[in-house]
């Protein structure tokens, strides 16, 4: 009996600490945030590594996942007769739900994965302790950099990867459904609102810091060696992935 209550205890005593430095984070990050503390070249480093070299992937998805929208919408579509509706169907998910989400879980698989992995290595080794040595902040110098590039570049991705999903979908709504692409673009501008592209957006945002925030800090609190690096890019990875759903029902609800 003691032994399950012990386990108990300590994975809500692990929970505990894991919430506690996520929020420590948080307010290290917003205290470091500040314009001119900022190293602008290592913001502009990272937003090159995180955006520029996930751009074919992102855009590749996006194609598929526009096509993938319009096939599973093209068997009411065909079954009503209601062509004039595809854009919107296809569009309204992109662009609020399936966009965001899918873009997101992409990005947390490789920018977050990877962000955990290169600060828990620099963990591991002593470099983080090496740059405490020289009196520079390694939350100011290596935490925010990579946070700011996140929120940015999944931003500016999931922009990207909206147009190009959409445009994979009226190549589909063409191709295999005979939906012409000038109907399929008027029903986008008929029935999509603004808001419905800026739900996405918020969303991206969102996704973006937490998946920052979560990769940074299991990768600055790394220990254990390599098989510790591990551990800490799975719990990173997971880590985001829930975060992105459950922001993503809130930000839902709060925006319905």
């Amino acid at each position: 009996m003691i032994n399950p209550l012990r386990k108990i205890g300590k994975q809500f005593l692990d929970w505990s600490d894991t919430i506690g430095g996520l929020v420590l984070m948080m307010v290290k990050v917003f205290a470091n945030s500040a314009p001119w503390k900022l190293d602008g070249q290592q913001v502009w480093r990272s937003m090159y590594r995180i955006g520029v070299k996930s751009f074919p992937i992102v855009v590749v998805t996006a194609l598929l996942t526009g096509a993938i929208m319009v096939i599973q919408a093209g068997m009411f579509i065909e079954k009503y007769g209601a062509y004039g509706l595809l854009g919107w169907g296809a569009g309204y998910s992109v662009l609020r739900e399936v966009g965001p989400i899918m873009i997101g879980l992409m990005f947390s698989g490789r920018v977050g994965a990877n962000t955990t992995a290169e600060l828990g290595t620099m963990q591991i080794t002593d470099q983080v302790d090496a740059l405490r040595a020289l009196a520079i902040d390694p939350v100011r110098y290596l935490v925010v950099p990579r946070i700011i590039s996140m929120v940015v570049m999944l931003l500016l991705l999931v922009i990207i990867g909206d147009f190009a999903a959409l445009l994979g979908g009226a190549i589909t709504g063409q191709v295999l459904l005979g939906v012409d692409v000038k109907l399929f673009v008027w029903s986008i501008i008929e029935y999509i609102k603004l808001e419905d592209f800026t739900h996405g957006l918020w969303k991206a945002i969102v996704f973006g810091y937490s998946i920052g925030i979560i990769s940074c800090y299991f990768g600055m609190s790394t220990r254990g060696g390599a098989v510790g690096v591990g551990r800490a890019v799975n719990a990173s990875v997971v880590g985001s992935a829930i975060a992105i759903f459950v922001f993503d029902y809130f930000i839902t609800y709060a925006m319905h």
